[in-house]
């Protein structure tokens, strides 16, 4: 599962820098549009904002395997190793609950609208909320990975070494 989770966290990474790339890309040619041409193209703020709803949240999923978010790490090492453990335990099962259900409530967002398109990109509406699905199913995967890692006493080494 490791080794898997690990291929998937860095393709995810990948994807989300080279996503990043192309948000870079589409903001400078809106600028270059509005300020040089003025004549912005109609559909460059809506594929950023879409762009970038992907890149954060599918980043996001990346940090909670590599353990790039915010933690209560100062409390962790103030108590014994056994509540310690137990404690990382529960941190790990309530991360996968959370990217279950943006799993299961980004599913529902996506459903609700995919009928409705984005005017300016002619895409479905469900676009803009299908990465919460992407990325809740990442976080529950790595998650698992964490908590299994704990079970076994092994350590989860992050995908970008």
């Amino acid at each position: 599962m490791t080794r898997f989770s690990a291929g998937l966290a860095k393709a995810s990474l990948i994807a989300s820098v080279a996503g990043l790339f192309a948000v870079v890309a589409t903001v400078s040619l809106q600028v270059f549009g509005r300020y040089v041409l003025n004549d912005t193209p109609v559909w460059a703020e809506s594929l950023t904002l879409v762009m970038m709803l992907y890149v954060s949240l599918i980043g996001a999923a990346v940090g909670v395997r590599d353990a790039g978010h915010i933690g209560m790490e100062s409390l962790l090492v103030l108590v014994p190793e056994r509540i310690r453990l137990r404690m990382e335990m529960v941190i790990h099962v309530l991360v996968a609950i959370f990217g279950a259900m943006m799993v299961w409530n980004g599913w529902g967002l996506t459903e609700s609208v995919k009928a409705y398109n984005i005017p300016t990109l002619g895409i479905s509406e469900g676009f803009k909320y299908f990465p919460l699905v992407v990325s809740g199913a990442l976080i529950t995967l790595f998650s698992l990975e964490h908590l299994i890692a704990l079970i076994r006493g092994e350590e989860v080494v992050p995908a970008w070494h």
